[in-house]
């Protein structure tokens, strides 16, 4: 395709300018607001490869071409996940925010070649052992839990009570946890994702928890995924289990949180949904899909690095550069997407939003993820069927966050209900 942003040098097609040279500033008050603009203009601008400044000036390269993103994601030998060949490391002082996004970790993040697939394929074991038929019980009880808490009051914000508990309930089962440790690892789970000085404390005490249940675990194993892990054919060190626990726990919990309320602001927003919330199942899978094309709960991951001087979209790509993955952009491609307004309702799910290749979310973690999501909608709809927002859509408050995508607040309003749910073990007859 011919663009007027080309120049030719030594017969391969390159955009004049290089990180830094007409960036576009990614940081700042006002990006979360509306991100799909935001990529539009970019993309306008600068084409499927952007040149941006994170917080301090930082230079890298923004992907939102969806085959420029496949590339990048296809050859992890060429745009690789240790963050040690960053160039940069010299202009990044200890308290730059991002930093724990991109100080390297001995996990499975950062791994690579062997290594990485050796611990990715333990994680994909050990999560494919769940039974899945299970996993939706145990979403339902917890769902149906968390709902008695409010039900009765006739009002609840849905993301505080309901969407960001959930998922995290979950797999702390999964995990095998003790009851009595979950709320306390709720909070410090929740007081870890603030930006101020609780939360590196709060971290480390996840960290402890985690630690204690491996050891647990190597004691006196269970039918649980710490288990599974400890005696995989892998050989995992019980170092690698806690570390690798804990990159899982992270993935699983805040992106299906979002998930979740992103799906709810939908379908009690969106006309085509609220007319058909009878319609049962397949309204609500609707609604899941088309949010991971339009509101997916992971937007950008940082990131890659450049393995060598390389060529993408168009501009040249030196060593050690790091390159920033545009999920969301890439989903709303109008090269790979020209029908987008569409997207989602055909039940297409060559989105980007889990990313590709050998680091996307290890199978069957998106599957999972979906289980719970598609769970936790439909366990609320039918136990509060007349939920309505209790404030104008445009009253929704975003996180302002570049890198996920999920509401401060989903306040809704309902008929308070005091009709006792099904006892354990008791069928529940979910929309079909």
């Amino acid at each position: 395709m011919n663009d007027p942003q080309h120049s030719t040098t030594g017969g391969c097609p390159l955009r004049a300018g290089t990180p830094g040279t007409d960036a576009v500033p990614l940081y700042g008050a006002g990006l979360s607001g509306d991100p799909a603009r935001l990529y539009r203009e970019m993309r306008a601008r600068h084409g499927t490869v952007a040149p941006i400044l994170l917080d301090g000036d930082v230079p890298g390269w923004f992907v939102l071409g969806y085959r420029e993103l496949h590339q990048v994601t296809s050859n992890p030998e060429l745009f690789a996940r240790d963050s040690r060949r960053w160039h940069a490391w010299d202009q990044i002082p200890a308290d730059w925010p991002l930093l724990p996004f991109v100080g390297h970790q001995p996990s499975v993040m950062f791994a690579e070649g062997p290594e990485h697939r050796r611990r990715a394929g333990a994680i994909s074991d050990a999560l494919t052992a769940i039974d899945q038929f299970e996993l939706r019980q145990i979403c339902e009880r917890l769902a149906d839990g968390l709902i008695d808490a409010f039900a009765g009051s006739g009002e609840a914000d849905l993301m505080a009570r309901y969407a960001a508990r959930l998922p995290l309930l979950v797999i702390a089962e999964l995990f095998g946890f003790p009851h009595t440790e979950v709320p306390e690892l709720a909070a410090d789970i929740a007081a870890s994702l603030n930006a101020d000085e609780g939360a590196i404390a709060a971290h480390q005490r996840v960290a402890e928890r985690m630690q204690r249940l491996v050891r647990a675990k190597r004691s006196a194993p269970g039918a649980d995924v710490p288990s599974r892990l400890l005696t995989h054919p892998a050989g995992l060190a019980a170092e690698e289990v806690v570390i690798d626990l804990l990159v899982v726990m992270a993935a699983a919990q805040q992106p299906t949180a979002n998930w979740i309320g992103n799906t709810l602001r939908l379908m009690l927003t969106d006309d085509r949904f609220a007319l058909s919330l009878s319609g049962g199942r397949r309204s609500v899978g609707q609604a899941l899909n088309e949010v991971l094309w339009h509101d997916t709960p992971t937007q950008n991951f940082i990131g890659r690095w450049a393995v060598r001087d390389t060529q993408l979209g168009g501009r040249r790509i030196r060593t050690g550069d790091l390159v920033i993955l545009g999920l969301a952009a890439a989903n709303t491609d109008p090269q790979v997407r020209p029908d987008f307004s569409d997207a989602g309702s055909d039940g297409n799910q060559a989105h980007m939003s889990f990313s590709h290749g050998e680091h996307a979310c290890p199978y069957p973690a998106p599957e999972i993820a979906e289980v719970i999501a598609k769970a936790a909608v439909e366990v609320l709809l039918d136990r509060l069927p007349d939920v309505m927002l209790a404030v104008p859509s445009e009253d929704l408050v975003w996180h302002p966050s570049l890198w996920m995508r999920g509401l401060v607040s989903l306040p809704v309003e309902f008929t308070p209900a005091y009709t006792p749910i099904p006892a354990m073990g008791t069928a529940r007859t979910r929309r079909s």
